[in-house]
């Protein structure tokens, strides 16, 4: 699949990865990252599933109003998209990340919803920049 990109934006990490800091070449972002907790860090600053976890939600929102918008059927008042992304060891002694994505469409029948969810999920650069490669689920409330 060809992309013809129209944006490009880089950051920039230094010092331990995880245990550092990350900065975007326009500034907007400029975080410590520390270790969770549950993964023997302090916790007490940003990390990148965080990070990872709130682009997707953002993205996948604008492409729940696009599928919207296609199939001619308003966004309700109030949705919201959370994304949930874990990380944890993986089968091949790696580690991997997992994504839980609810969208709350109130309003909506709930077929309706988990159809313009699932939708959002096909449509979704993220969703297909990992398809295959991390555990999804997709569920709408109403």
């Amino acid at each position: 699949m060809a992309v013809d990109a129209v944006y490009h934006v880089s950051s920039t990490a230094a010092g331990g990865g995880r245990d550092g800091e990350v900065v975007s070449e326009t500034g907007r972002i400029d975080l410590e990252l520390r270790p969770p907790v549950e993964m023997g860090g302090s916790g007490e600053g940003s990390n990148p599933e965080e990070l990872f976890s709130a682009g997707y939600a953002a993205c996948y929102l604008g492409a729940l109003r696009a599928v919207a918008g296609q199939q001619g059927v308003t966004v309700p008042e109030g949705t919201t998209v959370k994304v949930t992304v874990g990380i944890g060891k993986d089968s091949e002694g790696g580690f991997g990340l997992t994504a839980a994505i609810e969208t709350y469409l109130p309003g909506l029948d709930e077929a309706g919803a988990q159809a313009l969810a699932d939708g959002a999920h096909a449509f979704c650069p993220y969703s297909k920049a990992t398809r295959g490669n991390i555990e999804h689920t997709v569920t709408a409330r109403v």
